[in-house]
């Protein structure tokens, strides 16, 4: 769960671009979408295979 919060932080909010373009980074930001959506995309999945896994666990006794 906290692997979702910290991708949608970065894809939500344009904190991260303001920090790289502060620091002199600014160069990075165009390749920045290809590796935190899917980085999203995964820890989403992940966070739903543990929920399920769990639900799964617990219902059976």
């Amino acid at each position: 769960m906290i692997g979702t919060v910290i991708a949608a932080l970065c894809c939500f909010t344009p904190i991260l671009v303001i920090l790289l373009g502060a620091v002199g980074l600014a160069a990075v930001l165009g390749w920045l979408d290809i590796v935190l959506l899917p980085a999203l995309a995964l820890f989403i999945g992940i966070t739903l295979y543990a929920l399920w896994r769990r639900q799964r666990i617990n219902s059976r006794g």
